[in-house]
């Protein structure tokens, strides 16, 4: 007597091995779903002697990098050229909001400025329509000035030219619009 697969035809074997494979896929898929997830080892904050034992424990989002020392005081918009981050600190010192920009090719010296003259919206050097434009500075000729892309992009590549523009996500440039008129102080650390 033959065995039972030498009895079958040959689309009937492949279909059962089929059928028996996709069963154990399953069957392991399920198992799977059903098993502990692995986590990636994360510290989390033990409690405190001050801390409830009904507290819930939630994970803080990263703190925003902290004002840099000796940037002045009172009502002012702070650029860090190092951090490539903006500050803007409200009357009593408090930064209110911070964010990160792309800096140009051209970077204004350390000091203090203010904000000489706003413009709504105008093409960029980059040839990019842009908004939201304070000038504070000028550096061998180069405007140098706070904007935001109209579209949100980032800048192009400056391809060897000298540009003046910190371009800021556009949430951003709308904030520090808001924030700034003219004669707004602006303070450049490194």
């Amino acid at each position: 007597m033959r065995p039972v697969a030498a009895r079958l035809p040959s689309w009937a074997w492949v279909t059962g091995l089929t059928a028996g494979a996709t069963a154990v896929v399953v069957a392991l898929a399920v198992q799977a779903d059903h098993a502990p997830h692995p986590t990636a080892a994360v510290a989390r904050p033990g409690a405190s002697a001050s801390a409830s034992p009904h507290a819930t424990l939630s994970p803080k989002a990263p703190s925003a990098p902290a004002l840099p020392d000796r940037s002045g005081d009172g009502r002012r918009i702070v650029y860090s050229i190092g951090a490539q981050r903006v500050w803007l600190v409200d009357a009593t010192g408090r930064a209110t909001r911070t964010f990160a920009v792309w800096p140009g090719t051209v970077s204004p010296r350390p000091g203090r400025y203010s904000i000489t003259l706003r413009t709504q919206s105008l093409k960029g050097s980059d040839g990019v329509e842009i908004e939201h434009v304070m000038y504070f500075t000028k550096v061998d000729g180069v405007n140098v000035a706070f904007s935001n892309a109209l579209d949100g992009a980032s800048p192009p590549p400056a391809n060897g030219q000298k540009r003046g523009g910190i371009r800021l996500h556009k949430e951003d440039g709308a904030a520090l619009w808001a924030f700034g008129d003219q004669g707004t102080r602006v303070a450049v650390v490194n």
